[in-house]
């Protein structure tokens, strides 16, 4: 088995390439970003690369690492500020998806081009990014709305049996993914109608 190759350089050049590996990763996708591109990109030579990452494979990983921990605290924070205090209901769920999907337009808007990169060529993404992916994103984000979940079911809210299928189910009827045209991401009328209409669609499933 290959050693890992321990970090060596400065800080600074190990940032520069993750971002420009994330800005590559998300245009190009893994398959076609090549590292002479994105050492272009991130204003070091190809031995810089080398330097802090063993190959490709690795310096996806870390992207893919670096930038799901960055966007799931994001969606966590926004699961803690409008669902820890329920007041009203409808009105909160409406608030917490358009808090949601705005994330979508926000500057971590590269980590989701690379999500839609990765989901078109899964399969020749390296296996252990794509479990880190699925283990530090989806995963934390969908454990911790299924908490939130829960809780308002216990104090009569809702009516669920199965918090984790209930929370995927909240994030499909809120996704912008819905939406005919992503443009329709900086139509503020067109975003809460949908917002609303999924939220009202859950409500009748999971509503008291």
């Amino acid at each position: 088995m290959t050693e890992r190759r321990k970090p060596a350089g400065q800080p600074d050049k190990r940032r520069a390439i993750v971002a420009g590996a994330l800005t590559l990763f998300a245009r190009d996708g893994y398959t076609r970003a090549g590292l002479d591109a994105i050492a272009a990109e991130a204003g070091v030579s190809n031995r810089t690369i080398y330097n802090h990452f063993l190959d490709k494979a690795e310096l996806f990983q870390t992207v893919i690492q670096e930038s799901t921990q960055r966007v799931a605290g994001t969606m966590v924070d926004i699961i803690d500020r409008h669902l820890s205090k329920v007041v009203d209901l409808e009105k909160d769920l409406v608030d917490f998806g358009l808090a949601w999907i705005g994330v979508l337009t926000s500057d971590l808007a590269p980590h989701f081009a690379l999500i839609r990169q990765i989901n078109a060529e899964v399969e020749h993404i390296p296996p252990a990014a794509l479990k880190l992916w699925q283990e530090t994103g989806p995963g934390r984000t969908r454990r911790e709305l299924a908490e939130r979940l829960r809780r308002l079911a216990e104090r009569g809210d809702l009516a669920i049996a199965d918090p984790a299928r209930a929370a995927g189910h909240l994030m499909l009827l809120i996704s912008a993914d819905n939406l005919t045209d992503r443009a329709d991401l900086h139509d503020e009328d067109a975003l809460r109608a949908m917002v609303t209409a999924g939220v009202r669609a859950f409500l009748h499933g999971y509503g008291r």
